[in-house]
């Protein structure tokens, strides 16, 4: 598996779990707090979120694909984007325990 894999997974748990923190806090100032203006960030934050939770989704699949993850796992990370803040815990698990495994399979560097 290449490191560049695990990026692009890591760029895309960020931005997917910022703009669900963002979007959980536009439903609350729209709802509970009737804040003028909610209505729209919500809608223009909801829309950005759920095209971007696609791009999560494929990227995510991807990942576990090829990091060989039993299906439980797999459906875990998948679900992360969908729950505020998951992501960001999910997505600090997943990479403590996938560089430490790139590291291993990383070919020695012999100096001579």
């Amino acid at each position: 598996m290449k490191k560049s894999v695990l990026t692009r997974y890591r760029v895309m748990a960020y931005v997917t779990g910022v703009l669900l923190v963002l979007l959980t806090l536009g439903v609350i100032a729209k709802y509970v707090l009737d804040v003028d203006g909610a209505a729209d960030f919500t809608r223009v934050v909801g829309i950005a979120h759920g095209w971007l939770y696609v791009v999560y989704l494929i990227f995510a699949f991807d990942l576990g694909a090829k990091a060989k993850w039993p299906v439980g796992k797999q459906l875990w990370v998948l679900l992360a984007g969908t729950i505020p803040t998951a992501a960001f815990f999910v997505e600090r698990k997943v990479t403590r325990e996938l560089e430490a495994r790139l590291t291993d399979e990383a070919p020695a560097v012999v100096k001579v």
